[in-house]
Parts: structure tokens; sequence; C-alpha cells
């Protein structure tokens, strides 16, 4: 719950003011490679009329009608199958790629966790994606500083974020994000003609009081107790 709602803003901006959808054979793609925060893609495409609100109900369920972690399903707006988490943005890279070599106008958002920076084939997609010159491809880093076991920066240390990833070829700006205005500002930045990085300073948990940078909700089990209280905080 807390990966999901550090997120949410990041994902609401994207869906409904950034992405183009329509024809949905030429749409934009969101590649949501954090997929442990499944649950707010599936309410964003909910939101956004993507994915049938009905569907909802049978979320993280056995025999249920939506997983824990991301399964592939294009024709509802889930485009990878993500959990094993560092493959998003090579996968975002093929696909921008692809696009470009078609001569199409379509672009490619890949968010991230900052715990999954971590991972070499993040790097490896970094590395190469200027000499692709794949100006059509965001990487939108969802910068809580918490991960799986800890703080990033105490675990693996990836400090100066921005000057890395310029150093690396990419056009880098750094925003809080969960400030709609500065995130639809950043995203719909001029690349100048390079792969973009967004570093988002986000707060895992956003919204609600005990949660908000709290490990423990990296994992914990929602109760009617917590999600009344929750439901109350964020009306």
């Amino acid at each position: 719950m807390g990966s999901a709602l550090s997120c949410a803003d990041i994902l609401t901006v994207l869906y409904f003011g950034v992405l183009r959808l329509e024809p949905w054979e030429e749409r934009d793609i969101c590649i949501l490679s954090k997929g442990h925060a499944a649950m707010s893609l599936y309410s964003t495409l909910a939101a956004r009329g993507v994915l049938d609100r009905e569907v909802l109900t049978g979320y993280y369920q056995n025999d249920g009608t939506l997983p824990g972690h991301l399964d592939r399903s294009p024709e509802r707006g889930i485009e990878v199958s993500a959990g094993s988490l560092g493959h998003g943005l090579s996968m975002g890279l093929g696909l921008a790629h692809g696009f470009k070599k078609k001569g199409t106008g379509r672009r490619v958002f890949v968010v991230m966790g900052d715990g999954e920076t971590q991972e070499g084939s993040v790097w490896e997609a970094a590395l190469f994606a200027p000499s692709l010159g794949a100006d059509n491809l965001t990487a939108i880093i969802d910068h809580n500083n918490l991960q799986g076991y800890g703080r990033p920066t105490e675990i693996c240390a990836f400090h100066p974020v921005r000057e890395k990833w310029e150093s690396f070829g990419w056009h880098a700006i750094e925003v809080d994000g969960h400030d709609h205005a500065a995130l639809l500002s950043a995203l719909e930045a001029d690349s100048q003609g390079k792969p973009k990085v967004i570093i988002a300073r986000t707060t895992k948990g956003k919204g609600v009081s005990f949660m908000e940078d709290q490990l423990i909700w990296h994992y914990y089990m929602v109760t009617e107790a917590h999600r009344s209280q929750a439901m109350e905080e964020l009306s």
C-alpha cells in the first residue's frame, strides 16, 4: 500500500494529463516497472475508464481478476508483466526504439522505484538509450527513499542521482513527485533530443498519516480499521 500511494500522483498526471490513448492501437505506453505497486496502476486505469471498475473487487485473491504483481494484458492497459525489478526500463527502451524505427510519434514512460535503480540492468538501459537517440523515452523515478529492507541511501547509495543520469547522457529533471503542476511541467518539457529522466521526490504512504515514510507499509496488510482511518484522511 505504501508503494502504491507513493506513485499515485505520478500515475494520475500521466494518465489524465500526458498520455495519448486514442486511437488505442497508437497509444503512448506506460510501464510500471515497480510491479509491487500494481494496485495503484489498476486504480488509475479504472478511474481513466480503461479498466472495468468491477474487476478491482477481485484484486489479489485466489481465482481473482487481478494479481498482486502485474501480469501483461495490453488490451486492459497493463503493458508488461512486472514484479521482478530492474527490467522495465530495458523493455521500455526496446519499445521506444521500435517506435522510432517505424517513424511513429508514440512515446514510452517507465515508472521505477529508487531501490530498483540499484539493479545493473537499469544502468545498461540507461547507458544504451542515448546511443539509440531515444528521445521518445521518459523514465520517472519514484524517489521515496524506502525499499523492502530499509533506505536505499543507506543500503546502496546512489547519490547524486541527477548528476549520474546526466553523465549517462540523459536530460534529468528533479521535482516534487506529489505536485501535479510540477510533474506535468517536467513531463511536457523538451527532452533536448535526449531520453529524459524525472527524479520525483515522493513519500511512501503519502496522504495517510500512519503510513507515511514507514517501512512496514511496504508489506503490511490493510485491515478494515486501517482502511476506515485512511479513507477518512484521504477524503
